[in-house]
């Protein structure tokens, strides 16, 4: 008992105070308790794993490779001759591991592309230990997705349904099921530790989940499974200074699988659609002059003539911020929403321009050949002799995988053993010019290499970067 000699209505309401918190702490106290049995400490994946791990499966590769007898011709200047046909050499079978998904009973299976390219056999097999022979339906060298089909005689198949990865959030708890070292299936648990993870150069579309449930080398293509007992993402990649895990691996996300998936159900090749825009990333430099308080979204900087986004009235310089409500911070963000969509679909942008946002509903189509390739072998007295060129159109710059403007002359390939071959040029680069004049179609290509000259200055790019070349002379 506690005497209130003086002090007034301030000691009295810091006693009231005192006795409310003592109340509301014996009280807390008074609903914990010591676990009475087993069932009541128990915690247990168990019966997730019971559910989930069936359909995931171990991937089985073979490949011949040839490899030469001796040191010496593996050096660079006896492969200026031979090239790969080097003598001495022999064949001999490379054998690999992974694993893959059951994403439909009839026994189709998603993996990474990395795990059965340049295969010549596939075998998958079950988790009860059946193996059978796979075909592969699509390998997407861009998502590094493949889909393969066994056939089980009619039999459904234990399979995984496809999560929305766009519900998947920071601190959830997963699975990664796959065949680490080749040791068997495995099961390990994490957390999600980031989603939207773009900096990574895994895939032409970075777009992952980050996880730090241990994936190892053999886990590539296995299941990375959400507490509701679906697929969540395929595991592709650790970050590793020495090969084994520490704790940071990134899972493709589910609504890309989708996508791919849904290319192959339609029977035709994979065509994502197209926005006619281009854009970079809002840097923290870049924000003042965008009128920005902070970095957020993408500056459109190029609008393609007659495309989606132009006839929506996308503007250069407006910043978006969302595709269909999820934000995008980076144009790597903006490329994964474009490329999740179908044809024909509409997505509603909201954009950013002086202080102002605004909705923009965009209706996406498949990339156009526009203008045709006019694909031409260069032939004639020239040091462009050898080369194969083309128009570059939105289609071919989705078909090549290269993330350029679609205008300008692409060298698509190089003759082995002609003049060119010997320049530093490569299959990719864009010709700009040629002895000053520009080469915006292969009709300037052709016009411009028929011109005598006594050297040729020739610029192209590559990549980002310009490079000038000037020949004889």
């Amino acid at each position: 008992m506690i005497a209130i000699r003086n002090g007034g209505a301030a000691a009295l309401a810091l006693l009231l105070f005192a006795l409310a918190t003592l109340s509301a702490i014996d009280a807390a106290a008074q609903t914990k308790a010591v676990p009475e049995s087993r069932r009541e400490v128990e915690y247990s994946f168990a019966p997730l794993v019971k559910r989930t791990a069936p359909a995931v499966v171990n991937i089985y590769t073979q490949r011949s490779v040839r490899v030469t007898t001796s040191p010496l011709f593996a050096d660079p200047f006896f492969r200026r001759f031979f090239g790969d046909d080097l003598p001495g050499g022999r064949e001999r079978v490379q054998n690999s591991l992974g694993s893959g998904v059951i994403v439909d009973p009839s026994g189709i299976i998603v993996t990474n592309n990395h795990v059965i390219r340049g295969a010549e056999e596939i075998t998958v097999v079950l988790a009860d230990r059946r193996e059978f022979e796979a075909t592969v339906l699509r390998a997407d060298e861009r998502t590094d997705l493949a889909v393969l089909r066994i056939e089980a005689g009619g039999e459904r198949l234990p399979h995984l349904e496809l999560r929305d990865s766009d519900e998947i959030e920071v601190g959830d708890f997963v699975l990664a099921i796959g065949n680490p070292f080749g040791v068997g299936q495995t099961v390990t648990s994490g957390i999600v530790s980031a989603v939207a993870r773009t900096m990574v150069g895994i895939t032409d579309y970075r777009f992952f989940i980050q996880t730090d449930a241990a994936i190892n080398p053999g886990n590539s293509g296995g299941a990375l499974v959400s507490m509701d007992g679906k697929l969540a993402g395929i595991n592709s990649a650790i970050f590793s200074r020495d090969g084994g895990s520490n704790g940071i691996g990134f899972a493709i996300p589910a609504n890309m699988v989708q996508t791919v998936i849904a290319g192959v159900a339609s029977g035709g090749k994979l065509v994502r659609p197209w926005l006619g825009a281009g854009g970079q990333t809002v840097t923290a430099d870049l924000a003042p002059a965008l009128g920005l308080a902070r970095p957020v979204g993408v500056v459109i900087n190029e609008i393609y003539p007659g495309g989606p986004a132009e006839r929506a009235g996308l503007k250069r310089r407006e910043v978006v911020t969302k595709v269909d409500g999820r934000e995008v911070n980076d144009s790597e963000a903006l490329r994964f929403r474009m490329a999740t969509q179908k044809v024909g679909a509409t997505v509603r942008l909201t954009v950013l321009a002086d202080g102002r946002e605004r909705t923009v509903p965009v209706a996406l189509i498949a990339p156009p050949e526009d203008p045709p390739r006019d694909l031409t072998v260069l032939r004639g007295n020239h040091p462009l002799v050898g080369a194969t060129v083309a128009n570059l159109s939105p289609a071919l710059v989705e078909e090549l995988g290269i993330d350029i403007p679609p205008r300008g002359v692409v060298i698509m390939e190089i003759r082995r053993g002609s003049p060119v071959q010997r320049l530093r040029l490569a299959p990719g680069d864009v010709l700009l010019r040629l002895n000053d004049k520009e080469t915006r179609s292969v009709e300037d290509v052709r016009r411009a290499l028929g011109q005598k000259a006594q050297s040729w200055r020739i610029v192209f790019r590559r990549g980002e970067q310009v490079v000038n070349l000037t020949v004889g002379g």
